[in-house]
């Protein structure tokens, strides 16, 4: 037994379980110096991390245990394809593992899936390399952990989901190298399927090198492989057929939703600059991932050097460095030229993570230093010292070109020095095995020792890149309120048997009701339902440009009632008319609107008019067949300012109200004076003339009543003022923090008279249909004394199917944003149901394609020939 261990251990197992370990113990400790690990104040949660992948993983778990659908959710902008957003958010097979985790612990979650798919993906290359190249053993576990700590790894690390894919990708790029090498498509099949399901964004890209880098291996010897293009295309045909069972209803929903092509405007990609990937070989070298970084394409040095040995040594075919070489020369150029970038992003310019390709350049460094390490000799000694020493003047000559450049300030010193450093010390291990001085295994394991360190000190530097750069968010950030908010959002549940929607006014993210489980109306997210979204943004919801996002802060108690805001939460006491404070947990409170209108309400014909269906006011007219207006706008007087110069404008034949800082270091304030009218809710209308530059701008609106603190352009713009019975004047103050120019549309105020909505409100509840929802389908009851139109707040999308008494029946939308169906006289079952496009036919699809190839293999097996060239 123990000669049988030892023989285990000695082989090549201990090599891969180290490739997976030493990378997960190295990005461990990286974390841990910054102040990250299970349980700690600082989370893992940094950008995307914190606001959307945090909640979509709390919202998955909530999905396996609870009986939400997989395919709708009614979590995010009033409801949405599920499966679409798993597609491109939650993929893959690490997901289901939140499972093991309460939605208070996703950043602990999250922290460990980072390490274990790092440490896969150090793995996935180990297999690789073995398999590809003729190294010594510890060579293939130093270009293992060269993949798995790649800058494009580390600097993105954020993005869990893309990694993902770069785990199958060695196996993609071994599998295209067995259909070559020896007709066996089987791993190439699988790897394609795995990929594709996990993350088809990066699998899109992935996808288009294997198909390059199959032509260019072809042309090495294309005689011999010209042979295996059939059986190539065959199975990525039957991936991808397979993969359709994910894919499909995911594309289908991204064509209706989607956005436009992104139109070229130039031949160059922005601020790239020709000493670029000069830099960001170097070590530690981070500048950002916001907009204006450059590509990410740090492997280590010691890959750099084999890279460039490849092209340089005799012993590597001309004719294999020119296929190669292209290949590297078109990723290159796709880094510098605007078409080719905006192709590798699917014709669709990203929302900042600039060059999302870059780890492709960073794969092909590590096969051709993979190739030119296999064929290296004590002999080529000379040639290596001098690609290392040309490497050191290289380095050193940008350094010196770029000292005075404002264009490179993020290459620091310490990067440069490290990197000579570092270089000098691979040198120095060449040369003593060369001279053949010293025991070889001791100098083996010093020089990995000093690999592991550059590897170590890059990720610490880039990791310090993204806590300066987006922040690493607190762990109370994520479940300081946690509890209590989940104590109040149970407390909803339990009082409620139909359908309501509630909204947290103070919510650190617009994703929060996918944390905790709530319908909601705020959501931020590159899968989104377009048409509702913007015709919500027409009801003053801010969900402007793209429909990333929808937010529900500075809407109106109208709109409230009109999408069955039942309940709002807030650490903050709110003055709202109909909104009562029901309970209290901690920080936070629980108020119920008593002038929540149900899912449905009978109607006539008038509520397809654009102009009524578009105005919140005429709508609710129009639901309640009150007639009298419910709206009167008041004109601020302005009392004084601070720091703000003021004047007018017009735009678009309005006037504007021009604010200009004295000093721009200090925030613009304004005090203005407002009348208000007894029973009244009072909005302060505050809407930019010019969204440019404006993106950071925060207003802080305050009065006696009511505090509101938002994004100017984020969220919506009626700033509420507070609900007043009787007749006061109030004071107004507002703060614009972190902007020094600002053009408004000329600020008023918007008066509710809350007697006459609350009029109209009961009105409408008295035709009110209550609905219950039950996964992806919601029933009701209705009855009505002649035909009518029964009108929901369920957003259209075509995967809705409408059923009367069990039957079928035709859909029409309010102004494409909102469901609606006529019913005829008497009482009747309404059943609405979700099924998103194309998921019956990607089954079909799915099934079809595993048994083709099952078929397929099961012949090469049995055969032992390919059917292609028989």
């Amino acid at each position: 037994m123990k000669k049988q261990q030892a023989l285990f251990f000695s082989g090549r197992v201990r090599y891969a379980a180290a490739s997976f370990i030493l990378p997960v113990l190295i990005l461990v400790g990286v974390y841990l110096s910054i102040g990250i690990y299970p349980g700690s104040k600082m989370s893992i949660l940094a950008s995307d991390g914190f606001g959307q992948y945090a909640n979509f993983f709390a919202s998955f778990n909530n999905m396996m245990k609870s009986d939400q659908s997989i395919f709708y959710t009614w979590s995010g902008s009033l409801g949405l394809n599920y499966l679409s957003l798993i597609s491109y958010y939650l993929g893959g097979i690490f997901t289901p593992l939140v499972y093991f985790f309460d939605n208070q612990q996703i950043p602990d979650f999250i922290y460990y899936v980072t390490l274990i798919k790092v440490g896969l993906m150090g793995l996935a290359f180990w297999y690789f390399s073995t398999k590809t190249f003729y190294l010594p053993k510890w060579g293939d576990l130093l270009l293992s952990l060269s993949y798995a700590l790649m800058g494009f790894t580390i600097a993105n690390s954020e993005m869990i989901m893309w990694l993902d894919g770069l785990i199958y990708f060695p196996f993609v790029i071994l599998g295209i190298n067995l259909i070559m090498d020896k007709r066996s498509p089987g791993l190439l099949f699988i790897s394609y399927f795995l990929l594709f399901i996990s993350n088809f964004y990066i699998g899109f890209m992935i996808g288009v090198y294997s198909f390059l880098y199959f032509i260019v291996r072809l042309f090495t010897n294309q005689r011999r492989y010209i042979k295996r293009l059939p059986s190539y295309l065959f199975t990525s045909l039957l991936a991808g057929g397979s993969s359709m069972i994910l894919l499909l209803p995911t594309l289908i929903d991204l064509q209706t939703n989607g956005e436009a092509l992104t139109a070229i405007k130039g031949w160059k990609t922005a601020v790239t600059g020709p000493w670029d990937l000069i830099i960001k070989n170097m070590v530690g070298v981070y500048d950002t991932t916001r907009y204006g970084s450059i590509p990410f394409i740090y492997v280590g040095l010691l890959p750099l050097v084999f890279c460039v040995f490849f092209f340089m040594s005799k012993k590597i075919i001309g004719r294999d460095k020119i296929c190669y070489g292209i290949l590297l020369i078109v990723l290159i150029v796709s880094f510098y030229v605007e078409p080719l970038n905006l192709f590798w992003h699917g014709l669709h310019a990203p929302n900042m993570f600039l060059f999302r390709f870059s780890f492709l350049f960073s794969f092909t460094i590590l096969l051709l230093a993979g190739y030119g390490w296999s064929v290296y000799k004590k002999t080529d000694f000379e040639q290596l010292v001098n690609i290392f020493i040309g490497l050191m003047v290289l380095f050193v000559v940008v350094r010196v070109v770029t000292a005075k450049s404002h264009d490179y300030e993020y290459l620091t010193h310490t990067s440069f020095i490290l990197t000579l450093i570092f270089l000098a010390a691979y040198l120095l291990f060449f040369f003593f095995v060369y001279k053949g001085k010293g025991k070889k295994r001791v100098f083996i394991c010093l020089f990995a020792g000093i690999y592991f360190l550059e590897l170590g000190l890059n990720a610490q530097l880039l990791v310090k890149g993204i806590d300066a750069d987006w922040g690493y968010a607190q762990r109370s950030g994520y479940d300081k309120e946690y509890k209590d908010i989940q104590k109040l959002v149970k407390q909803t549940k339990d009082e409620n048997n139909s359908f309501y929607r509630m909204e947290n006014i103070t919510a650190s993210s617009p994703n929060e009701s996918f944390r905790y489980g709530y319908s909601g109306i705020g959501m931020f997210s590159s899968i989104r339902n377009r048409h509702s979204s913007f015709y919500m943004n027409t009801l003053g919801f801010r969900s402007y440009d793209t429909n990333l996002s929808i937010r529900y802060q500075n809407n109106t108690i109208l709109m409230d009632a009109l999408m069955g805001v039942k309940y709002n939460l807030s650490n903050k006491d709110l003055s709202k008319a109909g909104f009562e404070k029901i309970a209290t947990s901690g920080d936070y409170q629980l108020y119920k609107n008593q002038y929540a209108l149900p899912m449905g309400m009978v109607t006539d014909e008038g509520i397809y008019d654009e102009d009524t269906a578009n105005d919140p006011a005429s709508l609710l007219l129009a639901l309640s067949g009150v007639k009298e207006a419910l709206y009167a706008t008041a004109f601020p007087e302005l009392v004084e300012t601070e720091n703000t110069v003021l004047s007018e404008g017009i735009k678009y034949d309005r006037n504007t109200l021009i604010l200009k800082a004295k000093d721009k270091n200090k925030p613009m304030k304004i005090k203005w004076k407002v009348n208000a009218n007894p029973h009244s809710q009072l909005y302060l209308d505050l809407f930019p003339a010019d969204f440019t530059g404006q993106d950071r701008t925060k207003v802080h609106v305050t009065t006696a009543k009511q505090e509101t603190n938002t994004q100017l352009t984020k969220t919506g713009q009626f700033y509420s003022l507070g609900d007043y019975e009787k007749a006061k004047e109030i004071t107004v103050e507002t703060t614009f923090y972190y902007t020094d120019q600002l053009e408004l549309f000329e600020p008023t105020v918007r008066v509710l008279n809350t007697v006459k909505f609350k009029e109209a409100v009961q009105k409408a509840q008295e035709k009110g249909v209550d609905f219950q929802v039950n996964g992806r389908k919601a029933t009701a009851e209705v009855t009505t004394e002649k035909e009518r139109i029964l009108f929901t707040t369920i957003p259209a999308d075509k995967g809705w199917q409408a059923k009367l008494d069990g039957k079928i029946v035709p859909i029409r939308t309010i102004n494409d944003g909102l469901l609606s169906i006529t019913v005829p006289a008497g009482k009747h079952q309404v059943e609405f149901i979700y099924l998103p496009q194309g998921v019956l036919a990607g089954t079909f699809l799915f099934i079809l394609c595993v048994i083709v190839f099952g078929v397929y293999q099961h012949y090469l097996i049995r055969r032992g020939k390919d059917p292609f060239y028989e």
